[in-house]
């Protein structure tokens, strides 16, 4: 995978994005430098995150959604953010281990961590009556909805940091390790 990018090194649409990005943050991490070579991935990435940041789901639910996720696709850099992220929520250490285990000791957050799992690994397996069980806990329908978008975007993130090498201490690698 070639190397990040800049608003200087950027052209067309990538040039504009990161630009923005850059005039409104100061700075971008690698993972979205190395996405500008591809104009509909970053434009995607971008898009997709915007929009999960109005999701319904609890932002400590879906960073241990996170988490189990990204142990199972072994992104070290993606496992590192979101147990920070979760940790700056207030999750408590014991959920996020149970977290990287798949499961919590609320059975309610356990049922959705597990349906992300299984929207990751078998989507077809799913069943009416999993998606009643959530119900039951509490969950309305946008909520248990936007586990897909949370489940997307790490294999979004976490398939790409794969690709382009970027690793906890190495987020400006260079190919797939």
């Amino acid at each position: 995978m070639p190397s990040a990018l800049t608003p200087d090194t950027a052209v067309g649409a990538s040039r504009d994005l990161l630009a923005d990005l850059v005039s409104r943050h100061g700075s971008i991490g690698d993972m979205v430098a190395t996405m500008a070579h591809s104009p509909a991935v970053l434009g995607g990435y971008l898009q997709l995150s915007q929009a999960m940041g109005r999701a319904k789901l609890d932002r400590r639910i879906s960073e241990r959604i996170s988490v189990a996720l990204q142990v199972q696709q072994g992104c070290g850099l993606c496992l590192d953010a979101h147990v920070d992220a979760a940790r700056a929520l207030g999750v408590a250490e014991d959920e996020i281990e149970r977290a990287r285990e798949g499961t919590s000791a609320d059975p309610a957050i356990a049922a959705i961590i597990a349906l992300a799992l299984r929207i990751h690994r078998e989507p077809t397996s799913i069943t009416d009556d999993q998606v009643a069980a959530l119900r039951a806990h509490g969950y309305s329908d946008r909520a248990i909805a936007d586990v897909v978008g949370v489940v997307v975007l790490n294999v979004l993130t976490g398939a790409f940091n794969l690709l382009a090498g970027l690793t906890p201490g190495n987020e400006g690698g260079t190919g797939a390790q």
